[in-house]
Formats: structure tokens, C-alpha cells, sequence
């Protein structure tokens, strides 16, 4: 039995060393932000082989080198590589990469993520525009006279693209909506393929992604009419845009960025936005990211969730109308 001097000894004790206890507590945060990183760190995305493994692989060896510690690059599906993120804890040690995709998801079915609430931007990596091509046989050599030639013959043209809510599908629909036109969608399951038909004449248009148009326009298997963006693009300077070629007001612009779950200190975001700034101001990574069609920019996290927030509630509009879903 413990005696009363015992009991107020003890009971003194813990009162005393209960502001230790948080104090420790305190400083375990403060020191995990401090010290950050401490241990690897993962970057989760796409499948490798696509533009966001790329970026990622660019970003990974960058930090390794700038930090002290390994980073080693996870692909996974989307939806995979989405719910490791969320789950992740808070401390900067997995970070999440991805392109449109990732906010597009959720305007097109029903998703166990939000973009906005459950992650915290660290910066924008990288953007790129589309590219509006035709078959060389299509009588259309600008947007008016694509438009001109789809209104004279509605129905009859189509366009190619990969799955529904790509990118490049949105792209197209897009055009369709704002222009007034009905070109027909050729759904296919990966991009690759829809361009190589476009090439072969088996289906006359396509908006595919600057990487993969950039060389077949160069080429001329392909006609480039415009570029997607708000902006010429300084892969294919000669071409205008489809807002200053016939179309005003049409942007559909692509961005990549990278993430870490919601809650992560502020010091540790801010650590990883100035290393990444670093990496992609490197003249020899921004050579890299040119040469497969894409363009580093390195903008804040405020800029990632400005561009994020302006992108989904441009293309909420145009999904709704349609009605384009995600089974």
C-alpha cells in the first residue's frame, strides 16, 4: 500500500514531468523538420516508361545527390500509387508525383481521395501543351479551317485518344464543345497506338502530347495545326495556338507536379520545393525534360494549387455537360 508522502511524491512527480513530456514531444517535430531527411525517401508514381517516371527519376537522382539520402523512385498503377500517398504519414519521406490525372480523377468518378484536402503541394515540376495534328490527307491546314471543314461534315471526322479522361481525350472534347463541332472519338486503350493509326490514316486527328507528336510532325507523317496551350511552345515555335488560330479562349494546357500528404511540417515542404528548384534550374535537366517534349519550370506550391484548383473547375464544367464518366 502506498503511503500518503509516497502518493503526493509521486502524484508531484508526474505534474512536474508532464511539461517535460511535452517539451520532448515538441521537440521531436521540431527535430524531424530539422534534421529531414534523416533516412530515404520515396517518390510514388506512374508505370515506368511514361513522362511522370521520367520527371520523377529526374527529381530522385537530383535529390539524392543534394540531400544525403537515397530516393528511390516506386511505380505503381494510378489508383495504387494515389492511395500509398494518402496513407503515407506526414514527414516528408513519401512524396507523390503525377500529372492531371490526379485531379481529374475525382470529377469523373468516385474516388477515396481529395485532391486539394488530403495532399499538400510542393511544387510545379514541369508543363506541356498538346499538340492539335491531322493526317496529311485532311484538307485543313489551320484550326478555322478544321472547324469550317468539321461543320461541314458532322460526324464524319474522328479523332484518336486514349482513355477517357487522358489528357488528350479531354483535349478533344474540349474543342468539340467550344467550337460546336461533332468529331467522333476513336477510343483506345494507350496513346501510342491512337497516334500510330492517326499516322497510318485510319483516323484523321489527334491531341496527342507534345513528346509523342513533336517528332512525327518534324517528320511530316503528321500536319501540326496548333499547340493546346496558353502559349507557342518552344518545341514546336511555329505553330500558334488554338485560342490565337481560330478558337479564343480554348487552353488545355498540361501540368505535372509533385505532393506529400497533408500535415507535413512546413519546413520540410520548403526544404523540398528549394532542392527541386535547384534540380530543375540545372541547364543539363532542363535539356533532358526538352528533349522528351516537356518544359521544367519549378514554380511554388501556391502555384501547383492555383493551377490545380483553375484546372478543375474549368474542365468540371465541360465534364458535366457531357456527362463523361469513369465506369
Amino acid at each position: 500500500m502506498v503511503s500518503t508522502s509516497e502518493f503526493a511524491r509521486r502524484l508531484l512527480t508526474g505534474i512536474v514531468c508532464a511539461p517535460c513530456g511535452l517539451l520532448w514531444a515538441q521537440g521531436t517535430v521540431t527535430g524531424t523538420a530539422s534534421s529531414y531527411p534523416d533516412r530515404p525517401i520515396r517518390i510514388v508514381t506512374a508505370e515506368a516508361g511514361g513522362g511522370n517516371d521520367f520527371a520523377a527519376r529526374q527529381i530522385a537522382q537530383g535529390l539524392a545527390a543534394t540531400v544525403g539520402q537515397p530516393v528511390i523512385v516506386e511505380n505503381r498503377s494510378f489508383i495504387q500509387a494515389v492511395e500509398i500517398a494518402a496513407r503515407a504519414q506526414p514527414n516528408g519521406y513519401t512524396l507523390f508525383y503525377y500529372g492531371s490525372t490526379f485531379w481529374m480523377a475525382p470529377l469523373l468518378g468516385k474516388v477515396s481521395y481529395d485532391p486539394q484536402k488530403d495532399f499538400s503541394p510542393i511544387v510545379l515540376t514541369a508543363n506541356s501543351s498538346n499538340v492539335l495534328a491531322v493526317h496529311p490527307s485532311v484538307q485543313a491546314r489551320t484550326v478555322k479551317e478544321l472547324i469550317a471543314l468539321a461543320k461541314a461534315k458532322p460526324g464524319e471526322l474522328n479523332y484518336a485518344s486514349g482513355p477517357t479522361g487522358n489528357a488528350n481525350h479531354l483535349a478533344a472534347e474540349l474543342f468539340n464543345y467550344m467550337a460546336g463541332v461533332n468529331i467522333v472519338r476513336v477510343a483506345y486503350k494507350g496513346t501510342p497506338q491512337a497516334v500510330n493509326d492517326v499516322i497510318a490514316g485510319h483516323v484523321q486527328i489527334t491531341f496527342n502530347n507534345a513528346a509523342g507528336s513533336v517528332p512525327h510532325v518534324k517528320s511530316g507523317r503528321l500536319r501540326g495545326l496548333a499547340v493546346t496551350g496558353v502559349e507557342r511552345s518552344a518545341l514546336l515555335p511555329d505553330l500558334p495556338t488554338v485560342a490565337a488560330s481560330g478558337l479564343p479562349g480554348y487552353e488545355s494546357g498540361t501540368i505535372s507536379g509533385m505532393w506529400t500528404p497533408a500535415g507535413t511540417p512546413a519546413p520540410v515542404v520548403d526544404r523540398l520545393y528549394r532542392e527541386t528548384v535547384r534540380i530543375l534550374a540545372r541547364p543539363d535537366v532542363k535539356e533532358r525534360f526538352f528533349n522528351t517534349g516537356i518544359e521544367a519550370t519549378g514554380k511554388p506550391p501556391a502555384d501547383l494549387a492555383v493551377a490545380m484548383k483553375t484546372d478543375m473547375a474549368r474542365m468540371e464544367k465541360l465534364i458535366k455537360a457531357l456527362g463523361i464518366r469513369v465506369e
